[in-house]
């Protein structure tokens, strides 16, 4: 960023630069003229579409597929056994803690 330098206020460098004629330059912007005295006037209305303004539709969409059945025997199977999996890895996280909790606990006693 540079600085500004001579006679000029600080606020000069983020003035917008001058069109060629200094006549208003100091000048603050006018207000603009058509506001409303009320407050707020709320939104523009809305007109509501034509009839018909959606476009025709010539392709219908083919019906859904029907699922093949399932084998609940079978998804009970599958889900025990991944349980089992579950399980085993869980068991040997928590042996694999116990040994190590009891090694720092003894490197702290003796």
């Amino acid at each position: 960023m540079t600085t500004p330098s001579g006679g000029s206020t600080p606020d000069d460098y983020w003035r917008r630069p001058g069109t060629g004629d200094d006549t208003g330059a100091d000048l603050p912007p006018a207000a603009p003229t058509n506001t409303p005295t009320s407050g707020y006037a709320g939104p523009p209305p809305s007109v509501p579409p034509p009839t018909g303004w959606r476009p025709p539709v010539h392709l219908q969409p083919a019906p859904p597929r029907r699922l093949p059945p399932q084998d609940m025997a079978d998804l009970d199977v599958a889900e025990q056994r991944s349980q089992r999996v579950t399980y085993g890895f869980g068991a040997a996280a928590g042996v694999v803690l116990v040994v190590v909790v009891c090694l720092l606990c003894s490197r702290i006693i003796f």
